[in-house]
């Protein structure tokens, strides 16, 4: 057993490590840190991961703690804000597509009851399916965000590399129905 390649070399305290053994691939309940995945996921796009988990925190406080009401209901004023603040990345069309993203999830639970729900009746799905879901639904969803996002959550394969140790751990918490 050995960790995946793109951590292996790195210490107990790196940013990748933590996230790859704690967050990578593990599913996630709550909407609004799934929201909040995504938001990051859509950020990432020309950008390297460290730098969007190096400000995460800073994402999660400029995007009301990720709360897909809230983000549904930003004002002119909010998004000024966002675009402003050097803590974030400060990308109009990322601003833009993560308030339409969350008036997108907002519809979808009144029709699904929540947007794990919604990932949940549309699962399995293969990469090129999900994606053409995600491009109908949300706004700056090209292949690569969906594929990281899915991964990332527990709904594709491919976060951890079969040997290794976290892959395990991460199947585990699969609800059964969803199994990798």
């Amino acid at each position: 057993m050995s960790y995946c390649a793109y951590c292996a070399d790195k210490t107990e305290d790196n940013i990748h490590k933590n996230y790859h053994d704690w967050h990578y691939g593990f599913p996630i309940e709550n909407d609004d840190e799934l929201f909040g995945r995504l938001i990051l996921e859509i950020n990432q796009a020309g950008l390297s991961w460290e730098t969007i988990l190096k400000k995460q925190d800073n994402f999660k406080q400029a995007y009301a703690q990720f709360s897909i009401e809230k983000i549904a209901n930003f004002t002119e004023d909010d998004r000024s804000n966002l675009l402003e603040n050097p803590g974030i990345i400060r990308n109009r069309l990322k601003v833009n597509a993560a308030i339409h993203n969350a008036q997108q999830i907002i519809q979808l639970k009144e029709e699904f009851g929540s947007f794990r729900q919604w990932l949940n009746h549309h699962h399995p799905k293969t990469r090129e399916e999900w994606t053409k879901l995600f491009k109908k639904t949300f706004k700056f969803v090209g292949g690569e965000i969906v594929n990281e996002f899915l991964m990332s959550t527990g709904y594709l394969k491919g976060a951890h590399d079969e040997n290794c140790i976290i892959f395990d751990v991460v199947a585990k918490k699969q609800p059964k129905w969803m199994e990798l």
